[in-house]
């Protein structure tokens, strides 16, 4: 009797499996039980090749393997090294204590090689958790598993190199990473600077209230004035990955096979924009085995959906839900996971199907039903969601011929990671993210900003979600000022981009904030 510590991918999150081998004096056969998917089970024929290329014998007898626990359905070919490392340390190849602590994760050759599996990274963190203190994973997942830090990884690019080591015959080597470090130059030099874009500064102040609160935001305006340009330019603002983060973006794109081997740790932040064809389970995850979808390979960093009316209506309602709480439930026959997918949305929209309703550049070709019909195609609780919405006029020739200039990304940068260090002294992590338990203690407005808002939420009819949204927003305009308390002008600025027009905000506070 053998136990050997394997893992299994759920989701994105690794799963440790407890590889139980028995080899009992009966005719031979091996059996698999533990609730294994074909894939799980098909590898008693890999791994009885595999012991055969080391020179090994593999045993004349009944082999028993029970995957614990046995509740959970296990899938992948990752379980093929533990247990073949299970059958040689119950046959007595190997000393028990020899894998005592120590994770094996990889598919097996027929020859023995070691070939590198889905999610190996979030299978080592799974397995450090759970107490081992060394993993052995196939070469080519080294680069990456070997980031997750309080545990040694060792890679073998063959069975035979695993057992000479175990055997204490021919040692491997440690895998390790470069130190994490900030990527605050690496973001500003991949990521378009904002001065490339000509005028909107009114648009350019709502990216940069959206990057230091974290704000779901939308741009609208007609075609060619520039909202797919301001939208490319967020991540440029958003500060660095923390090493937290990072494991996490990586644990996620490494279940999707997106990780780069030249790059074991992704260190700038997402930026996903998929096809307004996308479908539901493109956007929220899916499949089998289940993979994440682009919201969650948004996650910690920003969605972009550009044409949000064209996206199918139930693609688009999915993503309420999803806003809110930031994760993906999938609930399948037989299993459910959680997918995270904390990422900041930033859509852009036309106003009318042709572009040009009121630009003030063309003739708007559209009739009224046909504009309402197609602005109905956004439903308006998802709507409620989004904290921005930034109109986006067209901009004048003189103003796009004239020379880029405008504050450049990298001294907003240092202003959102100002702002941003003020909402991680109050204990979260940007004001998005504000729970409404402790949203009035965090936000503190003044009476007369409480009084303000009371009378906007009557006069245009706020929804309590939209008001709630209206106090985060004014946080983070208080906090780029560097002010404590929400005075009534961080309010206005706020609440101007809770309507169509800014110019009732008059009579409610008298001047609009410079």
């Amino acid at each position: 009797m053998s136990r050997v510590c394997g893992a299994a991918l759920l989701g994105v999150d690794g799963v440790c499996v407890e590889v139980e081998v028995r080899i009992s004096s009966q005719l031979p056969r091996i059996d698999i039980v533990g609730l294994p998917e074909a894939a799980v089970r098909e590898s008693a024929a890999r791994v009885r090749a595999a012991i055969a290329s080391i020179g090994e014998q593999f045993p004349d007898r009944r082999v028993t393997v029970n995957l614990a626990p046995a509740s959970l359905k296990k899938s992948g070919v990752g379980l093929d090294l533990a247990i073949a490392i299970g059958i040689l340390a119950a046959s007595g190849c190997i000393e028990a204590r020899q894998i005592e602590g120590r994770l094996f994760v990889g598919e097996l050759a027929l020859d023995g090689r070691l070939r590198p599996v889905r999610g190996a990274l979030a299978q080592v963190l799974a397995a450090r958790d759970a107490g081992c203190r060394e993993a052995f994973v196939a070469a080519a997942d080294a680069h990456h598993a070997a980031v997750a830090p309080g545990i040694d990884v060792f890679a073998a690019k063959e069975f035979a190199a695993v057992v000479a080591h175990l055997r204490e015959v021919d040692l491997l080597q440690l895998s390790s990473t470069p130190p994490f470090e900030e990527a605050e130059k690496d973001t500003l030099r991949v990521s378009p600077c904002l001065s490339d874009v000509r005028g909107q500064e009114a648009a350019k102040r709502a990216l940069e209230v959206a990057a230091a609160g974290g704000h779901a935001t939308l741009l609208s305006g007609p075609p060619g004035s520039g909202k797919t340009m301001l939208a490319r330019r967020l991540p440029g603002l958003l500060p660095a990955l923390s090493l937290d983060e990072a494991l996490e973006v990586t644990r996620i794109h490494d279940a999707a096979h997106l990780v780069d081997s030249a790059q074991p740790l992704v260190r700038q932040r997402p930026f996903r924009a998929p096809h307004h064809t996308a479908s539901t389970g493109g956007m929220m995850g899916g499949g089998n085995p289940a993979t994440p979808g682009e919201v969650s390979l948004a996650h910690r960093g920003v969605l972009f959906l550009d044409e949000l009316p064209e996206f199918d209506r139930r693609t688009l309602e999915s993503l309420r839900e999803v806003l809110e709480g930031g994760f993906v439930r999938l609930a399948r026959a037989g299993f459910s996971c959680v997918f995270p997918a904390r990422f900041q949305l930033v859509a852009a929209a036309n106003p009318c199907p042709c572009g040009w309703y009121q630009s003030g550049v063309r003739d708007c070709r559209c009739d009224d039903a046909t504009i309402a019909r197609y602005r109905r195609r956004v439903s308006g609780p998802l709507l409620d969601r989004i904290d921005l919405h930034v109109d986006v006029p067209a901009q004048a020739w003189r103003d796009l011929d004239a020379p880029a200039s405008g504050i450049t990304s990298e001294a907003l940068r240092a202003r959102v990671r100002d702002a941003r260090q003020r909402q991680l002294a109050r204990g979260v992590r940007c004001n998005a993210e504000i729970p409404d338990a402790r949203l009035h203690d965090i936000v503190q407005p003044t009476l007369e900003a409480n009084a303000l808002l009371g009378r906007a939420v009557d006069r245009f009819r706020l929804s309590a979600r939209a008001a709630r949204r209206v106090l985060r927003c004014a946080r983070t305009i208080a906090d780029l000022a560097a002010c404590d308390t929400v005075e009534p002008s961080a309010i206005a600025e706020a609440l101007g981009t809770r309507i169509e027009t800014q110019a009732p905000l008059l009579e409610l506070y008298g001047r609009l904030p410079d």
